[in-house]
């Protein structure tokens, strides 16, 4: 489908085809085609899409069901199979050759994020059952290489070999060296007040960036001497009055930016070392779910999906479940401020 610049696509951005029926979850571009991208949604449904950056288009590759809602996504290392986690608490591997689904975890609550571990050919599951587990694929025993008791429910993670950050309901965040992961080697607190949306490791694994419901963010460096490295910022907020959530931060690997995807229906490019916004974006009508660059950072795709942060009245059923991709310019490069600082 060619974008048109339109009230749904304010920043006339390409606009993926035959998009999800039901909210949109995850985004994941594959690690081996920079042009390929997996989204799960509450349809039960995982879709897979080549993009064309030349032609502002997509072409809709393949589509499974996982016979449930889908949490989380990821691809395998050579961008042959896709990992699915639902709310059925079942970890589902999909290849995309034979176009076959096979279940590969299991937790006793939902699956809220998976990471595939090329390095040591594992899959990390965590799960609201306050618990993390670690599979190992080729064998369909059921039974995790490892799985380890935490606090509390995870509500977020973000993994970058070989770092792994863990983020609970009771404003924990474990990290741990995957290289050794049988227990964290640092637990440090949530610098933000409220409850944790979205976790994201700094592109140099010094550190990390958190996202909350209260429209605010956390730098926090991992080195306990360099803690003046670490502040809070404020952002998705209306005249610092209405709060809404950060429901994602994705870095730039590249680069060492990130954007920040939000409730409010915004999203925009930041550089931590200078503190400043680097470009903010039209806002679209309803909530930007979900968000993820590729990994050269030539692409930033962004999920225009009603996230239920403000409860059932403002569900509109005439809104359109919609995944809009970037091409990613200059814009996300440090040294190219538009805005004032934070």
């Amino acid at each position: 489908m060619f974008s048109t610049t339109s009230s749904t696509n304010p920043n006339n951005d390409i606009e993926l085809s035959s998009p999800p029926s039901d909210g949109v979850s995850c985004l994941k571009f594959s690690p081996k085609a920079n042009n390929f991208i997996v989204a799960g949604s509450w349809d039960q449904k995982v879709r897979c899409w080549e993009i064309n950056a030349s032609t502002k288009s997509s072409i809709p590759k393949a589509m499974i069901s996982h016979d449930a809602a889908i949490l989380c996504t990821d691809w395998s290392g050579d961008g042959t199979k896709v990992f699915t986690g639902g709310v059925d608490g079942k970890g589902k591997c999909w290849n995309l050759a034979t176009n076959q689904m096979l279940q590969v975890a299991q937790h006793s609550a939902p699956i809220k994020e998976c990471f595939w571990i090329e390095e040591s050919n594992v899959l990390v599951t965590a799960s609201w059952d306050k618990t993390l587990k670690y599979w190992d694929t080729r064998q369909q025993t059921g039974t995790p290489v490892l799985s380890l008791e935490l606090t509390e429910r995870i509500y977020a993670m973000d993994m970058l070999y070989p770092l792994l950050a863990v983020a609970t309901a009771d404003r924990k965040i474990y990290i741990y060296d995957l290289k050794n992961p049988q227990s964290p080697y640092k637990t440090v607190e949530s610098l933000l007040k409220y409850q944790t949306r979205c976790i994201s490791c700094f592109p140099d694994k010094s550190g990390f960036a958190l996202g909350s419901i209260e429209g605010r963010v956390a730098i926090q460096s991992l080195d306990d001497s360099k803690q003046e490295n670490s502040f809070t910022f404020k952002c998705h907020r209306e005249n610092d009055t209405v709060a809404y959530a950060v429901n994602n931060i994705s870095f730039a690997l590249p680069y060492g930016t990130f954007a920040t995807a939000g409730s409010d229906g915004g999203f925009s490019f930041w550089d931590k070392e200078s503190k400043f916004r680097l470009k903010q974006f039209t806002k679209l009508p309803q909530s930007i779910s979900t968000a993820t660059f590729n990994l050269d950072a030539s692409f930033y795709a962004y999920a225009s999906s009603y996230d239920w942060s403000k409860g059932s009245q403002y569900f509109d059923p005439n809104q359109q479940n919609s995944i809009f991709v970037r091409v990613v310019g200059d814009e996300a490069k440090k040294g190219n401020r538009q805005t004032k600082k934070r």
